[in-house]
């Protein structure tokens, strides 16, 4: 598969679909009901109670809710990469890659906060990415902060992105603390009229933050999702490695654009730790940065039957994961 999606072909889009379908097929046969979680957001929480009643019957809806966003994530962040000019040739490998990752283990298969919060994050690093070409560059600040701000009704730890783009603005402009402020402007401005309204209908004071906390880490993962999550580290390596000795030959913006994408990643890594419990479900976030990395461990090797190896074991287990772990 890696060498179909190694081109640009417009057809890759629909063979991205049913490789989708494929590997996570049996999540649609098995599909998982998403529960109310004390991490996630009270607006996240609210919808979920609201559309309970509906959707539980029929399970399959919330898995079709979430492969559409897998599938859609996958396929925008890679144009996205494609237009910021990434690798050195248009690929399909980001979206491969992505889809494949996620069907590793089944919290990643479920609709969830950081699921849907991934859409926003795309958003917010594909505008950070291309800010120096921005006319508009305090209102994009502004947009995005507003963006961070939407996501923390989600999931509240979503607001330690302010420091991605705070470390962003660092990394490609010279500091302005004006644009700085103009960001946590943006983030506040949603909580303001949250205030607003919680004040005029009287439930100010009984409206309460949850999921916030710096808990003792407790990783109780199993044997199998550690092997998972060692295969990913191991590609994300490998792909960080081919970046950095590629990075020579890429003009200084594709630079700066790797810079934001490890910092995406460090930050989605770091934030379960400033949660109320953990969950393998809850590093959603660093999947997306993670496949940018992963596609580069695809693309740039010489020899080409390592790449291929390497996404036939990975396919094989979530193959596994899937339908022999019992």
């Amino acid at each position: 598969m890696t060498g179909i999606f190694r081109t640009n072909n417009p057809l890759n889009t629909f063979l991205l679909l049913v490789y989708g379908i494929f590997i996570k097929f049996f999540w649609l046969l098995h599909p998982r009901i998403p529960v109310v979680h004390k991490s996630y957001g009270f607006l996240f929480n609210d919808f979920l109670k609201a559309i309970a009643p509906f959707f539980n019957p029929f399970p399959r809806i919330y898995f079709l809710i979430a492969f559409l966003l897998i599938f859609l994530q996958a396929v925008t962040f890679n144009q996205v990469m494609v237009s910021r000019r990434m690798m050195q040739k248009p690929n399909f490998l980001p979206a491969m890659s992505y889809l494949l990752i996620t069907s590793f283990f089944p919290e990643w298969n479920v609709l969830s906060a950081p699921l849907i919060i991934n859409t926003i994050f795309i958003w917010v690093w594909a505008s950070m990415s291309n800010l120096n070409s921005s006319r508009h560059v305090k209102g994009t600040l502004y947009n995005v902060g507003i963006a961070i701000g939407l996501a923390s009704f989600l999931y509240l730890p979503a607001v330690a992105f302010a420091l991605f783009v705070i470390l962003s603005l660092i990394i490609t402009r010279p500091p302005k603390v004006a644009e700085w402020l103009i960001t946590f402007l943006g983030i506040a401005t949603p909580w303001y009229f949250l205030a607003v309204y919680l004040f005029l209908t009287n439930k100010l004071y009984s409206f309460h933050f949850s999921g916030l906390g710096l808990p003792q880490p407790s990783f109780n993962f199993s044997y199998n999702e550690w092997i998972g999550i060692g295969v990913i580290v191991f590609m994300i390596l490998a792909g960080a490695l081919y970046v950095r000795l590629f990075m020579n030959k890429q003009i200084l913006q594709v630079r700066k654009n790797w810079g934001q994408m490890a910092l995406y990643f460090a930050i989605a890594i770091a934030t379960p730790f400033i949660i109320m419990g953990h969950s393998i479900g809850y590093w959603m976030l660093a999947l997306v940065p993670a496949s940018a990395f992963i596609a580069c461990a695809f693309y740039y090797p010489q020899k080409r039957w390592i790449p291929f190896v390497m996404q036939w074991l990975m396919l094989g287990f979530a193959v596994y994961m899937q339908y022999f772990k019992k």
